[in-house]
């Protein structure tokens, strides 16, 4: 291995704001030459910023960048490329319409008085993927491919255009078990010629597997950097979540179990390369939280759910009665409700009124014929607006000029007009200020007493035990524990998080 103890690339208390958002705060990070550093963080952690930062789409606000101990600003990404930092994206950025050779030599082909010399081309992009383990016909189309062999073309490409720091983001995320196995196959033979490698991915199972150090931020902070020799999967969880406090608490569930009736039941549900097929009911007045870092399968089962993804297996029934999930519009038709973790992407319709979003998913179960006339939209937008304390100037103003917290009331209020008997919220508290998030938590709790089954995603851990009968823990994908009673803890939900992570390496 080369010199570990030499860095190639430093950020010293880098800063950056976004608005009143700080999303980085006097961060420090490092890569050295010949290792694999992971770099780790949930949601709004602040990875994405920071290695915009480090290739040259961002400036910093504060701090500054060195490379090889020399101070630097990078321009833009094609700057730092020629300086040797270089990124690979989970969704490979080539052309797939172009041979494997005309991709990894574009916009540097050799020439010979301005004509493509391709037989040279050819010959030495076998002669490069054979360094990387690699036979392959490079005059075929890249896209007559797999995604790995894809994501191994990419890295060559990088690796030659800039040779000194190589930016894995999400690189294994569409790879199963052996394209995983292969591709760290090939971060090796990177790590031996010296190369500076950063590994930004959900799988701990895989950081543990390929890393030598670890990188963690939380809000924009950095929480620490660790050798993976000395920490656990479970310090790892802990450090990402946040929670060290409430491990040294008994913090319990509140909610019994509860054994009403069943209201919906999933059996055997599960979409290829999505999330592995699980089975879970829910009974009228049940909060079931679901738990698990990002990436785990959290949001594919949600969307599974609630018919966005098709399943490719298993069956639905409501009432103990059959019914088809294929698509949102029979999940509404069926009763359910679905707030979507992205709000602003996948929530709100931005340029409608705070009526109007609050009224569509009722107009569209009512169907087109039955319109709601503009007195009965007011009406069922001010009931809701009221009940959840919606605080807009009116409601005829555009739904984007509403706080985070407002908007996600908003989308709330939007579900419960139609009274559904099973509801979905996918990480309802993220990103709102207090006083809202107060509020979220107040409603599910009301709205079980009413007798709603709901399903509660949260990365918060103290909030899923303080308001779930059951929590259903994913990993990997897949769901690998329910909790009942004195088990909704959060010291036992991280120990099901992490459980086995370190000794099943290489997993996708």
């Amino acid at each position: 291995m080369a010199d570990t103890a030499r860095p190639v690339v430093q950020a010293r208390g880098i800063v950056k704001v976004f608005g009143q958002h700080r999303a980085l705060d006097s961060v420090d990070f490092e890569v050295r030459a010949g290792e694999v550093h992971a770099l780790l963080g949930e949601n709004g952690a602040g990875k994405s910023t920071l290695i915009k930062i480090l290739t040259g789409a961002y400036q910093p606000d504060g701090g500054e960048v060195l490379l090889d101990g020399a101070p630097v600003q990078f321009t833009d990404p094609l700057h730092a490329q020629s300086h040797g930092i270089g990124t690979v994206y989970q969704e490979v950025n080539l052309l797939p319409n172009r041979s494997v050779a005309e991709n990894l030599f574009l916009g540097h082909q050799p020439t010979r008085f301005g004509i493509v010399q391709r037989k040279q081309i050819y010959a030495q992009a076998r002669e490069l993927l054979a360094t990387y383990g690699l036979e392959i016909d490079v005059k075929a189309e890249l896209g007559s491919y797999s995604v790995a062999v894809q994501q191994i073309v990419a890295i060559a490409r990088a690796v030659m255009l800039s040779g000194k720091v190589l930016v894995l983001d999400e690189p294994t995320a569409s790879l199963d078990h052996n394209e995983v196995k292969k591709m760290f196959e090939v971060v090796e033979r990177l790590k031996a010629r010296g190369l500076g490698i950063i590994f930004i991915t959900h799988f701990l199972d895989q950081v543990f597997a390929i890393s030598d150090r670890i990188t963690i931020l939380r809000n924009g902070q950095l929480v620490g950097t660790k050798d993976l020799n000395q920490v656990s999967a479970t310090d790892v969880v802990r450090m990402m979540l946040g929670k060290d406090l409430a491990f040294h608490q008994q913090v319990v569930g509140a909610a019994e179990s509860v054994q009403g009736p069943k209201q919906v039941e999933f059996k055997s549900m599960g979409r290829a390369g999505r999330v592995a097929p699980f089975s879970l009911s829910l009974h009228e007045g049940e909060v079931v939280g679901v738990a698990g870092l990002l990436g785990s399968g959290r949001t594919e089962m949600a969307r599974l759910m609630f018919g966005v993804d098709p399943a490719d297996s298993g069956e639905v029934t409501v009432g103990g009665k059959s019914v088809s999930i294929r698509n949102p519009a029979q999940a509404v038709a069926a009763g359910f409700g679905f707030c979507p973790e992205d709000r602003k992407l996948d929530g709100i319709f931005a340029d409608l009124s705070v009526r109007e979003n609050i009224i569509i998913a009722l107009q569209a179960k009512l169907g087109w014929f039955r319109a709601l006339n503009h007195d009965e939209q007011i009406e069922v937008a001010g009931r809701y607006a009221e009940a959840l304390d919606i605080r807009a100037a009116n409601h005829d103003m555009p739904v984007k000029l509403l706080s985070g917290g407002n908007q996600q009331k908003v989308i709330l209020a939007r579900w419960l007009a139609i009274d559904p008997s099973f509801l979905i919220l996918d990480e309802p508290t993220r990103g709102i200020d207090v006083g809202a998030h107060a509020e979220i938590v107040r409603t599910i709790n009301r709205l079980r007493e009413e007798g709603l089954a709901l399903l509660v995603i949260s990365s918060e851990l103290d909030e899923v035990v303080a308001y779930s009968n059951r929590v259903v823990v994913m990993r990997d994908r897949a769901m690998v524990a329910e909790l009942h009673g004195a088990d909704i803890a959060p010291s036992v939900i991280v120990a099901a998080i992490a459980e086995n992570t370190a000794a099943t390496g290489g997993t996708a």
